[in-house]
């Protein structure tokens, strides 16, 4: 499993270019949820995906959601995400 600074380093050799300030929010939003790693990744994947951009309050809604759900791995924030058609993946 990648850190969430691993993984964004991955992003950004795929060509995702994310600003300092979205860095910042990333690591303040991990902090402020307590969400893992891999539940972090997650939550950027997932924001990528649904809004093409990172977008900071949708990333930060959807980790709060996740957490609150108490989902702790990548496959069950995807079963939860496509259970409850929060988008299509």
């Amino acid at each position: 499993m990648k850190t969430v600074a691993q993984y964004v380093d991955f992003l950004e050799s795929k060509g995702f270019q994310l600003r300092e300030d979205a860095i910042g929010f990333i690591h303040f939003g991990k902090q402020y949820t307590k969400a893992t790693d891999e539940l972090t990744n997650t939550a950027i994947e997932l924001t990528l995906k649904a809004q093409k951009e990172f977008d900071g309050s949708y990333y930060i809604s959807l980790l709060e959601m996740l957490v609150k759900n108490k989902i702790s791995t990548r496959g069950a924030a995807i079963r939860f995400i496509k259970e409850r058609e929060l988008m299509a993946i």
